[in-house]
């Protein structure tokens, strides 16, 4: 009516839901950046929440201070549920599964608050796929985002062919249910299309450099208190502890180093279901476990080496990106890569022109590569500086939130749904095959050697 004011309805902000079962303040594999890209989009203007667990991992316990049915909670701007859910203290693939499984009903009958889309967070393949499901049947466009491959784990840590099937049939139907998918690296992208037959739209969304150490230099007094001496060449290796990082190789190299009266120190920082084993292989003079640090004392830590290490299991070749390379990069230090040469983690290395590489599983060649550098403070320095540079090239955050957005923006306007029948039958029947056949970890636990916050 004439002299009325017109009222302007404000349009919603898009929501996204993260579900995924690792989330800050879990300070190591794939939490720092699902927290990162989640409170990152809501700086951008969208509504986040996210469905994830008590903070369990690297320690495969829940920290104190966390706990309880539900705890809903505000991080930045991101509105954060947790839900309690089992967490084995056995690594059996069953186990596992049974994990997942638990943390998937509690995320399918959680409040999910009408997102307009809902990104699934694999590691997490049998939760994210029930989720999946319930996104089809409610009709929300979805996003896989693919931090590893579960199909070469199985492959590439000797799991046997029916179980590698079983597992193949789960992730291959994930991925293809979803309107789009986000993977880390273009070696990902190229096997979910030749190896998995994906047809689904894939994006590549690189994990960015999450930890700013420019300004931190050695700390001489932080060295002493950590227990390094002044002629120590620090080998450091950061991040989990597990059956993938094949850190026997690293357990053999300081027996070398002591044997042949070197100053290479090789020091594992970090926690993982194979630290007590590789503790239980006994110690020497040039060998040392430490805690996982609190942030700041990581980085100055960090700074404080001489060299960082990138160590991988014989064999493995594109199951996963190592996540402490983006953090590596930020230091300004050289990096010794003990990995296959056909590996991706060879291949960014490599790229960066960050250091030397040297075979997986070789002890030998990894005392000898530490001894040349250290020897060599002008190369030394020339490593450090090119894996900045490569960082402040390939792995910034700003490039790969926009990246993240429009993938998000393109899944909301597909308006593709996957048949919600076949997505509870598959899986159903892929939880029950895995559980079935059994344990990968077991399996790359017991492989012979030929011989992952802020936190990597």
């Amino acid at each position: 009516m004439a002299g009325q004011p017109t009222v302007l309805k404000r349009r919603r902000a898009p929501r996204v839901l993260f579900i995924g079962i690792n989330y800050a303040p879990e300070p190591t594999g794939i939490a720092p950046y699902t927290a990162g890209m989640a409170q990152a989009l809501a700086g951008r203007g969208w509504q986040v929440g996210v469905i994830t667990t008590h903070p369990h991992y690297p320690w495969w316990k829940i920290q104190d201070g966390f706990g309880g049915w539900t705890r809903v909670e505000k991080q930045d701007r991101v509105d954060v549920t947790r839900l309690s859910h089992y967490v084995p203290r056995r690594h059996t693939m069953a186990d596992r599964a049974l994990s997942e499984l638990t943390f998937g009903v509690r995320a399918d009958f959680a409040h999910w608050q009408h997102p307009d889309a809902v990104v699934l967070v694999s590691p997490a393949m049998i939760s994210s796929r029930m989720a999946a499901a319930r996104a089809a049947l409610s009709g929300i466009p979805t996003v896989v985002w693919v931090q590893d491959i579960y199909t070469l784990g199985a492959r590439e840590t000797g799991a046997v062919s029916r179980r590698a099937e079983a597992i193949a049939a789960l992730e291959r139907g994930l991925v293809r249910s979803a309107d789009r998918v986000v993977v880390i690296h273009d070696r990902f992208r190229r096997v979910l299309r030749e190896e998995l037959s994906v047809t689904t739209p894939v994006d590549v969304v690189r994990n960015w450099s999450h930890v700013r150490t420019d300004d931190r230099g050695r700390d001489e007094v932080l060295r002493g208190e950590l227990g390094w001496a002044a002629d120590d060449i620090v080998v450091l290796h950061a991040g989990n502890i597990g059956a993938k990082q094949g850190l026997e190789n690293v357990v053999h190299a300081a027996r070398e180093a002591d044997r042949r009266g070197s100053h290479v120190k090789f020091v594992l920082l970090g926690d993982g279901n194979q630290r007590p084993a590789l503790e239980a292989m006994g110690g020497c003079a040039r060998l040392q476990f430490l805690d996982p640090l609190p942030d700041g004392l990581f980085e100055r830590a960090l700074a404080s080496a001489d060299i960082l290490l990138v160590n991988e299991l014989p064999g493995l070749t594109e199951m996963a990106v190592p996540s402490k390379l983006t953090t590596y990069f930020a230091t300004g230090l050289p990096v010794i890569a003990a990995v296959d040469s056909s590996s991706i983690t060879h291949d960014e290395v490599c790229a960066a022109g960050a250091g030397p590489c040297v075979p997986a599983g070789d002890p030998g060649a990894l005392v000898e590569a530490a001894e040349r550098l250290a020897a060599d403070p002008a190369a030394a320095h020339l490593f450090g500086e090119s894996g900045r540079s490569f960082r402040d090239l390939h792995l910034d955050v700003e490039a790969s939130v926009a990246s993240f957005e429009t993938t998000l923006k393109a899944a909301m306007a597909s308006g593709r749904r996957a048949p919600v029948p076949a997505l509870a039958a598959s899986v159903s029947r892929g939880i029950g095959r895995i559980i079935h056949h059994g344990s990968i970890e077991t399996a790359a636990t017991h492989r012979p050697l030929a011989g992952g916050h802020r936190h990597p």
